[in-house]
């Protein structure tokens, strides 16, 4: 299993943050790991919302499975190999907001042996996306 967590602190207010992270057609805004993201079903984010998401060559469709504006979202890609498992919550504080963004792979069956592999490299790549995102809501990162 590899993991990345972070947190970005922004003067965007919950709800307008909270639309943007929903909206999976921003990723390939702020992460420089996807390629494409095109919305399948809905209409931007919502409870019915999937969207196709290209990353190293690869699609994955990521299905809604939670949604609580302005607050909680849970998206999930299965394919043959991995589980890809991203939450977003976001917490309002004074003078904006705080996002963490949660995401968890995991590769299935036997290529869980390279999970240890998996790891590393996740963590340069969500370093790399973590940077876009504090970008894209011209935010800080929180410790």
């Amino acid at each position: 299993m590899a993991r990345y967590v972070t947190k970005v602190r922004t003067a965007r207010s919950p709800h307008d943050v909270f639309a943007y992270m929903a909206d999976l057609r921003n990723f390939a805004e702020w992460d420089p790991g996807v390629k494409k993201a095109v919305q399948v079903d809905g209409d931007g984010g919502g409870p019915a919302a999937s969207f196709d998401v290209t990353v190293s060559g690869t699609t994955l469709r990521y299905v809604t499975k939670e949604y609580h504006e302005p607050r909680n979202l849970l998206v999930v890609a299965e394919s043959a190999t991995l589980v890809s498992t991203d939450r977003v919550t976001v917490e309002a504080v004074e003078g904006g907001s705080v996002v963490t963004y949660d995401a968890d792979l995991r590769l299935k069956g036997v290529l869980r042996v390279a999970d240890p592999l998996l790891k590393l490299a996740f963590g340069r790549i969500g370093d790399r996306a973590a940077a876009g995102l504090r970008t894209a809501l011209a935010g800080t990162k929180v410790e």
